[in-house]
């Protein structure tokens, strides 16, 4: 079994690997497995910006399908190591910052406890969703402040691995990983 270095290093090569056409048709076909998912009942949705350099999950395909049913778009901002949350609104301006992660600039700061939906970024998940993201413990330290019947939902061009050793008593497993081609259910 890979230990999660291994499996970082692995999957920022595939990642970075995919040409830009194929990220967009990949994010895309996850956003339509998203309307396949038991959420729309929900107001308040978590949405992570992507990392182009890193060809993350390009999740502005799933704007309007948020928008266009009327939903609270929450975005995040790294603040002095953690996240900071913030209601996207026309008047929200976005910057890039140090990680390349387009953010909010300033707005109406949305607590944890309010979200209902969490889309979580991650570079590889197994089958009992736990997953691997960049190591620096943003989300699982987030998700910890998050109402615990939160919908966390992982994306991922790629597969799910069998199993993780590495899985610590703070790693926040996911209820639903969305890939181009399964819904992955957990728990």
């Amino acid at each position: 079994m890979a230990t999660k270095k291994e499996l970082r290093s692995k999957y920022l090569h595939l990642r970075k690997s995919l040409a830009l056409e194929e990220v967009e048709q990949m994010s895309l076909a996850i956003a339509t497995k998203a309307l396949e998912l038991p959420i729309w009942d929900a107001d308040y949705f978590h949405l992570f910006m992507p990392i182009e350099a890193n060809n993350e999950v390009d999740t502005t395909a799933l704007m309007p399908l948020l928008m266009g049913r009327d939903k609270s778009v929450v975005l995040p901002k790294v603040v002095e190591g953690t996240l900071k949350h913030y209601l996207l609104q026309d008047s929200t301006l976005l910057a890039i910052n140090d990680w390349g992660i387009p953010e909010p600039v300033s707005g109406i700061e949305v607590q944890p406890t309010q979200l209902e939906v969490v889309f979580v970024p991650l570079l590889a998940f197994d089958q009992r969703g736990h997953r691997v993201g960049y190591g620096k413990g943003m989300y699982d330290g987030f998700l910890g402040q998050c109402a615990p019947e939160v919908i966390k939902i992982g994306l991922s061009f790629f597969e799910a691995e069998s199993d993780f050793d590495e899985v610590f008593p703070t790693d926040i497993p996911l209820d639903y990983c969305l890939t181009p081609k399964k819904i992955y259910r957990f728990n």
